[in-house]
C-alpha cells in the first residue's frame, strides 16, 4: 500500500488515457474507408473479391462498435487490458481483410500500423511489443497466403517477389520506428507533466508550511511570556525546596517540561512535521472530514452507516485524493439538493462503498453518460440555469473529484434516483443524484496489524 499520493500517481502512470469513444470513431472512420475500398475494387476496377467474407469481417467490427457504443457510458475509460483487445481486435481484423484482398499485393496493407502507433501513445511498453509481435506476424502470414486479385477475365494483379519483400521490409521497418517513436515522444510528454505536477505539489506543500510557521511563530510569541514565567518560578521553588527531594522533584519536572515546550516550538517554526498518526482514521471520520465544509451550508447532510457494526469499521488511509474528491461530491450535491443529502458508507468482505444522494432534480438524462468529462454544464438543465443565474456545475470540479478518486482505486457510477417525468408527489425520498464510489479494502484500507502497531517518530518535511 502507498504512503503518498505521489505513489498512487507513478502507479497509473500510462493507464486511463484513452476514452472508448475515440476508438469507437477512429473504427468507424476504418469501416467506412474498408467499405468504400472494396466498392470501388469491386464496381470501379472490376475486381473479383470475396465479397461476403469481407462483408462478414467489416460486419464484425460493425457489431462491436455497436455493442459498445451502448453497453457503455460515453465517458468510459479503457484500461491498459481493455485497449490492447480492443487493437487486437482491429489488427486482426484488418489481417483478415488483407488476407482476403491479395495480401501484399494490396497497397493498403501498410495500414496494419496503425493500432501499433495508438498503442504506443497511450499503452504500456509491454501491451506496444505485444501489439507490435501480432502485426508482424499477421503481415508475415498473409505475405506467403492470400486470397489473389483478379478480374473478371482472370487476370491476376501481383508484384514481382522482390516487390513484396520490400514491401514487407518497409512496412516492419515502418512499425518499428513509428511505434519507438510514438512511444518515446509520448513518454517525454508525461515526464514532463509529471514534473511539472510535482512542481505544483512542492508549491502546495511550501504554502501549507510556510501557513503553519506563521501560526507556530504566533503561538511561540504568545505563550514564550507564561512559559519563562513558569521556568522563573520553577527555579526559585528549587532552590527553596533543598530539603524537601519529592517537591523539589517536581519542580524540577515543572521547568524541564517548560523548556520542553519551548524547545517543541522552536522546532515546529523551524519545519513542519508529518504526523503519522494523521495519515489514517476510521472511515466514519475520513468521510465526515470530507463533509465538514458542507455542514452548515443550510442544508441537512445526514451520514448514515449501511449494515456494519460503527465499532468495527475499518481505518483507511487518509489521501488527499480521496478526501478532496468526496469533498467535492458532496458539495456538488449539497449545490444541487433541494432540502437535504444522505451520505451512506459501509464494507464487505472485499469492498468499502460510499453513496452520497440528494433529493433534487438529479442528472440531465442526456449528460449522464458524459458525467466524468471536464466542461459538462449545468446538472439540471435549462431550468436549472434559470433558477441559479451564473452557476456553472458538472464540470472541471466533477472531472477532478472522479480522476482524484480513480487514483485511490475507485470506481464510480452515477444515476437518478426517480424517473424525471414523475410529479412531485409520485417522488421517492432520495429522488435526485445518486453516486456511489467503491474501492477494494486493499486499496486504501490498514492492516489492521499495522493500526494497532507502533507509528514511530515524527519525521521532519525535508
Amino acid at each position: 500500500m502507498a504512503d503518498s499520493s505521489t505513489t498512487l500517481i507513478s502507479a497509473q502512470a500510462r493507464s486511463g488515457w484513452i476514452r472508448l469513444r475515440t476508438l469507437i470513431l477512429l473504427r468507424w472512420i476504418a469501416i467506412i474507408g474498408q467499405i468504400m475500398a472494396i466498392t470501388v475494387a469491386s464496381r470501379v476496377f472490376d475486381l473479383q473479391i470475396e465479397l461476403g467474407w469481407c462483408l462478414l469481417v467489416i460486419g464484425a467490427a460493425v457489431i462491436t462498435n455497436l455493442v459498445a457504443t451502448y453497453v457503455y457510458p460515453e465517458s468510459k475509460r479503457l484500461t491498459d487490458q481493455q485497449s490492447v483487445a480492443l487493437l487486437l481486435f482491429d489488427t486482426c481484423q484488418l489481417g483478415v481483410l488483407i488476407f482476403l484482398t491479395g495480401g501484399l499485393n494490396n497497397p493498403f496493407a501498410l495500414l496494419i500500423m496503425a493500432p501499433i502507433a495508438v498503442s504506443a501513445t497511450v499503452l504500456s511498453l509491454r501491451s506496444t511489443l505485444l501489439l507490435g509481435a501480432v502485426a508482424l506476424l499477421i503481415i508475415t502470414l498473409v505475405a506467403k497466403f492470400y486470397l489473389p486479385l483478379q478480374t473478371s477475365d482472370g487476370f491476376v494483379f501481383a508484384l514481382p517477389d522482390l516487390f513484396v519483400f520490400g514491401f514487407w521490409i518497409s512496412i516492419v521497418i515502418g512499425t518499428v520506428f513509428l511505434g519507438g517513436y510514438a512511444y518515446r515522444v509520448s513518454s517525454e510528454i508525461h515526464s514532463m507533466s509529471q514534473a511539472l505536477l510535482a512542481t505544483q505539489m512542492a508549491l502546495s506543500r511550501e504554502q501549507k508550511l510556510t501557513d503553519l510557521g506563521g501560526v507556530v511563530a504566533a503561538a511561540a510569541h504568545e505563550l514564550g511570556t507564561p512559559l519563562a514565567t513558569i521556568k522563573l518560578v520553577s527555579s526559585e521553588m528549587i532552590d527553596e525546596l533543598q530539603d524537601q527531594d519529592e517537591l523539589r522533584e517536581d519542580a524540577e519536572l515543572i521547568r524541564s517540561q517548560a523548556d520542553r515546550c519551548r524547545e517543541i516550538l522552536r522546532s515546529m517554526g523551524r519545519a513542519g512535521k508529518d504526523d503519522k498518526h494523521l495519515r489514517r482514521a476510521p472511515l466514519e471520520a475520513v468521510i465526515e472530514e470530507a463533509a465538514e465544509p458542507h455542514v452548515n451550508r443550510g442544508k441537512d447532510i445526514e451520514f448514515i452507516l449501511v449494515g456494519g457494526d460503527s465499532d468495527r469499521q475499518p481505518v483507511v488511509m487518509r489521501y488527499p485524493e480521496l478526501i478532496h474528491g468526496v469533498r467535492n461530491l458532496v458539495q456538488n450535491a449539497v449545490d444541487f439538493t433541494d432540502t437535504r443529502v444522505w451520505v451512506e458508507f459501509g464494507w464487505s468482505d472485499s469492498k468499502i462503498f460510499v453513496r452520497i444522494i440528494d433529493n433534487g432534480k438529479g442528472f440531465p438524462t442526456q449528460l449522464i453518460g458524459r458525467i466524468g468529462d471536464p466542461f459538462v454544464r449545468r446538472r439540471g438543465g435549462g431550468a436549472e440555469s434559470a433558477v441559479r443565474p451564473g452557476y456553472e456545475g458538472m464540470g472541471l470540479g466533477l472531472f477532478i473529484a472522479k480522476t482524484l478518486l480513480e487514483r485511490t482505486g475507485a470506481t464510480l457510477s452515477f444515476s437518478n434516483g426517480s424517473d424525471p417525468f414523475l410529479t412531485d408527489s409520485e417522488r421517492p425520498e432520495q429522488s435526485g443524484a445518486h453516486v456511489e464510489v467503491t474501492w477494494s479494502r486493499a486499496d486504501i484500507e490498514v492492516d489492521p496489524s499495522a493500526a494497532t502497531a507502533p507509528l514511530g517518530e515524527n519525521i521532519q518535511f525535508s
